[in-house]
């Protein structure tokens, strides 16, 4: 969506938004127009008889794209669901008018003992997306969801509420990342939509802004045919949709959305490679770049189970959010993309200078770093998880020294990670568990206090979670395995292959799973088990199960 209009013909609050972006550096009142017009004005109001009209006109299934469910709570879960006759095309197959939506929860899958129900409208301005925050539901259950619209009807979906406040229920869930449509099949996800977890936390990498089979592009390395519309790198709003029509179609990763609630978090391929707040990877003035990043960031939100609050406005989007489990976990879901200082040295992989221990430098930026630090003191959690993006703990990547370490990872913001871990020691946290995904590996850290000390305090542990399909086959060994695991002795395992993490939170331990996959870049592998890790509540440190 376009437009030419000029900011005083909109609304206060759009003028006023205008101004908060130019402090994020839109250095145009012309590029913030063009940027906020589909990001801070809100659908006009829809009467009931146009929006039934507007499902009446829908000839062909809309449905294609799935059904998904996202951050519980005790009392409710968010819907989620777009209208896409056909997914591949611009406006989705859509007409472009509001239409009803009826959504209904349920105890049972034959929905004959109905808990809630009602009618959303999908606006063509949302791209026909819909979000429902179910309220009134019961803590701690099992419900099933679906959608129907003319005389259409989404499959049904499976999703559950946290428990209540004072329960110490216990908490399985899965751990996800990076998921390149063209580099294989979402094996993964078929396993795990059959697995028995409560959540799955997807940290990051949902989509991979790359052309596929262009010039310049990335290969497609399996036997599925990709429309051509694909063979260009994400930039405007419409690229971001149909990227995400693209890999939402996939049915494996269908069925994993329709099985369980997802809690979601970004890293960069859902905007641009290594991007760092308002710094492109690309030199591209940063008018430009911001201008990309409300369209990847209005997508993201488009097409995820989100709530309100998450929607953005402009190129921002407030992503970090806390969930809890009762009494057993609190989840501090964090997002360190958007804040963060741009890459010491010229990211990459370089050998650690001064510039990694400015304390001016920051990973999450002072306000989520506050935010996190609060929410830690405030904490009566047995465990606290932190979902993140990129690799928390020490990583060196040479055995002679100085050893390199990578940039764009908490190693090339020495002084940030250094804060948060004197923040979880000042709060007491004595169950600390780092999610992360990004690197295309799995890993088990041991975090220390001093990671150069192997005889210093553990204070917590890091599950890194492998890619789905980022990396196409891999292998259990990689090259480097050897090397990482002796510069690294808090390093408890390192696997290269596809697949996912399972992890079991009880009141006296905890159990990692990595479930892994032999091949991608065709179908039907089986998964197993690599390894599995306990870590004792009080006594921090993975020990092999």
């Amino acid at each position: 969506m376009t437009t030419t209009t000029h900011l005083s013909q909109h609304s206060p609050e759009l003028r006023a938004a205008a101004r908060h972006l130019g402090r994020r550096r839109f250095l145009t009142l012309t590029g913030a127009a063009a940027a906020l017009a589909f990001s801070v004005q809100l659908p006009a109001p829809v009467t009931a008889s146009a929006a039934a009209r507007g499902a009446r006109r829908i000839a062909d299934d809309p449905f294609t794209l799935g059904v998904a469910s996202g951050d519980p709570l005790p009392d409710s879960v968010v819907l989620w669901t777009r209208l896409a006759p056909v997914p591949f095309q611009a406006d989705g197959g859509m007409p472009a008018e509001p239409v009803a939506v009826r959504w209904e929860v349920a105890h049972d899958e034959a929905f004959t003992q109905v808990a809630a129900s009602g009618e959303s409208v999908a606006h063509p301005e949302y791209h026909h997306c819909v979000h429902v925050d179910v309220p009134g539901l019961e803590a701690g259950r099992v419900y099933h969801y679906r959608f129907r619209t003319g005389g259409w009807i989404s499959e049904t979906g499976r999703t559950r509420t946290a428990p209540a406040a004072s329960a110490t229920t216990p908490l399985t869930f899965a751990a996800v990342s990076c998921q390149a449509y063209a580099d294989g099949y979402y094996t993964a996800y078929r396993h795990l939509a059959q697995d028995d977890v409560d959540v799955v936390l997807h940290l990051g990498d949902y989509l991979y802004e790359y052309a596929v089979n262009s010039a310049g592009g990335y290969r497609n390395y399996t036997d599925r045919t990709l429309p051509a519309v694909f063979n260009r790198e994400t930039v405007t709003l419409e690229d971001y949709r149909l990227r995400y029509a693209l890999f939402k179609s996939d049915p494996d990763l269908r069925a994993a959305h329709a099985a369980h609630p997802f809690v979601v978090t970004w890293d960069d391929h859902e905007t641009e490679n290594n991007y760092a707040n308002d710094t492109p990877e690309n030199s591209v003035p940063p008018a430009e770049f911001l201008l990309r990043r409300a369209s990847a960031y209005r997508a993201y939100w488009e097409n995820q189970p989100l709530r309100l609050p998450q929607r953005p406005t402009g190129p921002d989007m407030q992503l970090y959010r806390r969930l809890h489990w009762g009494r057993l976990a609190q989840l501090d879901v964090l997002d360190t993309r958007q804040y963060r200082s741009n890459q010491a040295y010229g990211d990459g992989s370089q050998v650690p200078g001064p510039e990694i221990d400015d304390p001016a430098r920051t990973m999450t930026g002072a306000q989520q770093e506050r935010w996190l630090l609060d929410g830690w003191r405030a904490s009566t959690a047995l465990w606290n998880v932190v979902p993140q993006q990129v690799t928390f703990s020490q990583r060196k990547f040479d055995l002679t020294e100085p050893s390199r370490v990578s940039m764009d990872a908490w190693d090339g913001y020495r002084a940030s990670r250094r804060r948060v871990l004197d923040g979880a020691k000042a709060a007491g946290v004595e169950n600390l568990m780092v999610l992360t995904g990004d690197v295309h590996v799995g890993y088990a850290f041991d975090i220390k206090d001093d990671f150069d000390d192997a005889a210093s305090a553990t204070l917590g542990t890091e599950i890194v979670a492998t890619s789905v399909a980022s990396g196409r086959d891999g292998t259990d060994r990689p090259a480097n395995w050897d090397t990482y695991m002796k510069a690294n002795p808090h390093l408890r395992f390192y696997n290269g292959r596809r697949g996912y993490v399972r992890v079991a939170l009880g009141e006296r331990l905890a159990r990692t799973d990595f479930r892994t996959v032999p091949y991608v870049t065709t179908p039907g592998a089986p998964v197993t088990t690599a390894a599995s890790f306990v870590t004792q509540v009080g006594n921090q440190g993975l020990t092999p199960a």
